[in-house]
């Protein structure tokens, strides 16, 4: 925590006792003053930003830093990041250049699209482009998409925030082409279509697809897609890729580029070259532009994108006998009584296909503790091991364990359930499935 944080969390600890002591008359031993210390430092450096093992399932977790990076990505740019880069020099000619990189050239070649811009988060490129495109002018936002995210980010106060002016159309479920034109006035500047990201509104709904639009639109009106997930080749149930979003004639598509991408975390605005200019020269630019480390991690795991190898997809497709193989290493050590494979699901998570599962496998914990007790024993260990609650059991579940070294999870496992290290190997039979396939994650 550096000596001199230390220092002064040691000092405001023993200044607490010394209070307590002045209040009460009761003194304060040298084992408990030592034990109040180690506990307000332990404490504060639980605060710190430290790996932790992914049992929950939800490969994009949001709390938990979303896509891993490729650890042979990180180890590329390990050179450039500690010492000195091109980052504006242009080499050519030495002078000046621009903070892009290849970066353009790959997300063309990934996505289709004529131009590429990169910001620091998703509602960076949103609010740029409302900026830059309709400040003091109309956007037309159908109200089933006027969506909430985690961390307070709502689309009506971005508009607000940006100077435009929200005109909603339509209603929660239900929002015709008509809807979208009967709306346009001179002042109209852009039509946004949002990603609904965490929630899907079924049943009796419906909204205008992008080519719809694009075809009824009049040409001084712009098309903008918050696709939100960052899906480019992949095939995930419920997400649209941003390609498909450009070829059927949306001027600009956003996308985050730390979800489905596998990069760092980033915004993309992807689209047509003049717009992507207008955006480039607009003055938030400056303050929403990444620095070198975003930018030289985002070309690598774009180069790698570009060749096929997908983080996010590579989970999906682990075979169970896989999983099943990868479980029975961790639970070397551990009594079937005290934990065993389940069936489970899991899930993309950050935003991305909300209620799309698919099946994969999970540790369920079988002990008398309460779950939630047994959760925040498991988030106190050195390593904490972060798990879900179902079915009134703590279940970890492989698809976001696989990779990891199997004997790290077995000694947290171990530690939480006060087994020493060795004890009850077994070889381990049929996996039990799921009570409740329709709901596994209730």
């Amino acid at each position: 925590m550096s000596r001199t944080l230390t220092a002064e969390t040691v000092s405001s600890t023993l200044e607490e006792l010394r209070k307590r002591v002045r209040e009460t008359g009761v003194p304060v031993s040298f084992e408990e003053t030592v034990r109040a210390v180690t506990e307000a430092c332990w404490k504060l450096h639980r605060r710190r930003i430290q790996r932790v093992l992914n049992g929950t399932g939800v490969i994009l977790h949001t709390n938990m830093g979303r896509s891993p990076l490729i650890p042979d990505a990180w180890d590329a740019v390990r050179d450039l990041n500690t010492g000195y880069s091109n980052l504006e020099l242009e080499l050519q000619t030495g002078k000046r250049g621009i903070r892009s990189g290849l970066i353009p050239e790959l997300l063309r070649i990934l996505t289709g699209s004529e131009a590429a811009l990169v910001v620091n988060n998703n509602a960076a490129a949103v609010l740029l482009v409302l900026s830059a495109l309709a400040r003091d002018r109309e956007v037309i936002v159908s109200r089933g998409q006027q969506i909430q995210i985690g961390g307070g980010f709502r689309i009506p106060e971005i508009l607000a925030l940006s100077g435009a002016r929200l005109v909603e159309v339509g209603t929660t479920n239900i929002t015709t082409l008509s809807d979208y034109l009967s709306a346009l006035t001179e002042r109209t500047a852009l039509v946004l279509v949002v990603h609904t990201s965490n929630f899907r509104i079924r049943g009796f709904a419906s909204q205008p697809s992008v080519r719809e639009l694009s075809s009824r639109l009049p040409p001084t009106v712009g098309l903008v897609v918050d696709q939100g997930s960052g899906v480019t080749r992949e095939r995930i149930p419920g997400e649209t890729p941003v390609r498909t979003y450009l070829e059927e004639g949306a001027h600009l598509v956003c996308c985050s580029a730390d979800k489905v991408l596998g990069g760092p975390q980033a915004g993309i605005v992807l689209g047509r070259q003049e717009w992507i200019q207008r955006l480039s020269k607009h003055p938030l630019m400056r303050a929403f532009r990444p620095g070198k480390t975003i930018l030289s991690l985002l070309e690598e795991v774009l180069i790698r994108r570009v060749d096929g190898l997908s983080f996010t997809e590579s989970v999906y497709s682990i075979p169970l006998e896989d999983l099943r193989r990868f479980g029975r290493k961790i639970l070397k050590g551990i009594p079937r009584e005290a934990a065993d494979l389940v069936g489970a699901f899991g899930t993309t998570g950050g935003g991305s296909a909300p209620d799309e599962k698919f099946r994969s496998l999970a540790i369920e914990i079988r002990t008398e503790e309460k779950p939630e007790t047994l959760l925040r024993r498991m988030r106190d260990l050195p390593l904490p091991l972060i798990g879900t609650i179902e079915e009134g059991k703590v279940r970890l579940n492989l698809s976001t364990l696989y990779g990891e070294n199997p004997v790290e999870v077995r000694n947290a496992l171990l530690a939480v359930l006060n087994l020493p290290e060795g004890a009850g190997l077994q070889e381990r039979g049929e996996v039990q499935e799921v009570k409740n396939p329709e709901n596994p994650l209730s």
